[in-house]
């Protein structure tokens, strides 16, 4: 039995290496060892020995060597095409593997509980599909409640609520602020009104929803406008916020609502920023949520 004929046999369990199907590949590219040891920047020998190596495993003579570098032979030929396949499949995986790890590529799911009209959430939605057209988004509109639940659920990855809002095992991070506007009947005394101010609405019915934003906003009336134990006039509405402001187009009553709301061209409504002073809450901040095990995860 020859030399090869014994290395073949007691080789059979010798998986093939990734490394010895690119060393083949480069050279059958370079049509040379040391052209291909060069463009990998290994040393020839270990190069040259390792497709010696991936000869024997295969009992294939893949190469005719010669002072003048290195051929493929016939055989040799279908056998270099496929690992090269392989080779760039491999690669393809690993870049895969690393985009997903960073963020390149996969699903992410956002909650939000404000609708998407315009406003700061629409233009960072949307900057994020033209940076990442690789990766599935997933929006989920929900109350605060459930986004919460979520969270803890990990049903999704990362929610947008208005600051403050905050649970417990939630980690957070600011990401912008946005004026409040009081939103009235375009014909209302206040309508007109260079400015206005948190007092100047303590007479006004107010309408909110009960979801979305509508907590947030029924409770901000209140810490504003009671006054010696008077409670303002407010009525929550199980609807959306879009709805509700068809109801303020009523002439009934007024809400309020963030700079996002006026993406819609509302006819017969009026949006008055609400001037604030003597408080820092002239306008809601967002921000991002997610799992403290999840932030601690991703660090």
């Amino acid at each position: 039995m020859s030399a090869r004929a014994r290395l073949k046999t007691s080789d059979i369990g010798v998986p093939i290496e990734i490394r010895q199907l690119r060393y083949a590949v480069a050279t059958a590219d370079a049509k040379s060892f040391s052209r291909a040891a060069a463009a990998l920047n290994v040393k020839q020998i270990t190069l040259s020995r390792k497709v010696q190596q991936l000869e024997d495993r295969l009992g294939v003579k893949l190469f005719e060597r010669s002072t003048r570098g290195a051929e493929m032979t016939e055989n040799g030929r279908p056998f270099i095409e496929q690992a090269r396949r392989i080779v760039t499949d491999i690669d393809n995986l690993r870049t895969t593997a690393r985009n997903v790890s960073y963020g390149l590529h996969g699903r992410i799911a956002v909650g939000y509980c404000s609708p998407l009209m315009a406003g700061k959430l629409k233009l960072a939605i949307s900057d994020y599909l033209t940076k990442f057209p690789d990766v599935q988004f997933d929006g989920i509109e929900a109350g605060l409640e459930k986004l919460s639940h979520s969270l803890q659920s990990h049903t999704i990855d990362v929610a947008v609520a208005p600051a403050g809002q905050i649970e417990d095992g939630v980690a957070s991070r600011s990401v912008w602020s946005e004026k409040l506007y009081a939103v009235l009947p375009d014909d209302h005394d206040l309508a007109t009104r260079e400015q206005i101010y948190w007092q100047d609405l303590r007479r006004e019915i107010f309408v909110v929803p009960s979801g979305g934003l509508g907590p947030m906003f029924e409770n901000l009336i209140a810490s504003r406008l009671t006054e010696q134990g008077r409670r303002p006039n407010i009525i929550v509405q199980d609807t959306s916020l879009e709805s509700v402001l068809s109801i303020v187009a009523a002439k009934r009553y007024i809400s309020i609502a963030t700079g996002a709301s006026q993406g819609v061209a509302w006819s017969d409504l009026a949006f008055q920023e609400i001037h604030d002073p003597t408080s820092n809450m002239r306008s809601t901040g967002a921000r991002t949520m997610t799992t403290r095990r999840s932030s601690a995860s991703s660090s």
